[in-house]
């Protein structure tokens, strides 16, 4: 691919210094070679020749129009006018049918972008972007284009790809065409304008997504120094409770005159014979109960 866009560039390079000392005839039979060769699908350039722009004026001006059509326009625009502009070769017709076919996919991603412009959530931008994929049916192309059957159709799409026009994949399931990328078509002048606002307005939006971000990360430093210093004061407090305790129990054995660590191993555990004096007194009540139950039953 990138050896056949060298040759090309080369021809159509060609092309232009040939149309610069072309004039009447034979710049009009210079155009119609353009518009054949393959590889070419921009031509602005020869657009804006000045000798070219003259034959707008003169009794080539079909020819002219002819260029504006595959500069700017599609194939259906080519029929609406067939009568007033010259017959196209095989090899024009395909190469019309493949520049209208990335105009239709530039127009399904202008209305995917419309969406997207309306869309205020990355959850929203997710749903629009499923919802309208670059897909073109194979009815609207059977019909822009003027093809009898898919087969057709299909054939004309693959070459599209192998010239590097547009790359995708044919949905023969749905019948539809995905496309994934195409090339950019001339631009008219009065367009520009509308480019440059657009470009505006998505700058705009860039900025107000920068500062959304900025302002999240803001806040998520705040809650980060938050969370430190809240940390900061229980490892403190932790600290001095600890120091307290140590000084209590310090001052605690040192009144008993015995070690602190032995004082606070003695207030953990209970003294040696508790536990004997306490079960003695659960077996003395429990005999003290058994008996008065005796007394109670003799006297009855």
């Amino acid at each position: 691919m990138a050896a056949e866009g060298k040759v090309t560039g080369q021809s159509q390079e060609q092309f232009l210094l040939l149309a610069k000392a072309a004039r009447g005839a034979a710049l009009a039979s210079l155009i119609h070679q353009v518009l054949e060769a393959p590889g070419i699908y921009v031509f602005g350039e020869l657009l804006d020749m000045p000798a070219v722009r003259e034959l707008a004026d003169s009794e080539f001006s079909p020819v002219f129009r002819l260029l504006t059509i595959f500069a700017y326009g599609t194939y259906a625009d080519y029929l609406a006018e067939a009568a007033n502009l010259p017959p196209l070769t095989e090899a024009q017709k395909n190469k019309l049918r493949h520049l209208s076919v990335v105009t239709l996919a530039a127009k399904i991603k202008v209305v995917a972008l419309f969406f997207l412009e309306f869309s205020f959530h990355w959850d929203y931008l997710m749903l629009v972007t499923i919802m309208f994929p670059q897909c073109i049916p194979y009815s609207v192309l059977l019909e822009q284009l003027q093809l009898k059957n898919v087969r057709q159709l299909e054939d004309l799409v693959i070459e599209a790809v192998y010239a590097d026009v547009l790359r995708g994949s044919l949905d023969q399931r749905n019948q539809r065409l995905e496309v994934d990328y195409s090339i950019g078509r001339d631009i008219r002048r009065e367009e520009l304008s509308t480019i440059t606002r657009t470009l505006q307005e998505w700058c705009q939006g860039c900025e107000v997504v920068l500062s959304g971000i900025e302002e999240q990360v803001s806040r998520a430093n705040q809650h980060k120094e938050q969370q430190l210093a809240l940390k900061q004061q229980i490892e403190s407090e932790v600290a001095n409770l600890k120091k307290t305790i140590k000084v209590t129990t310090a001052a605690a054995a040192a009144a008993t005159s015995q070690d602190p660590e032995q004082h606070l191993t003695e207030l953990r555990e209970p003294a040696p014979g508790t536990n004997q004096r306490q079960a003695s007194k659960k077996t003395s009540k429990a005999k003290g109960l058994r008996g008065s139950a005796k007394i109670w039953s003799k006297s009855n």
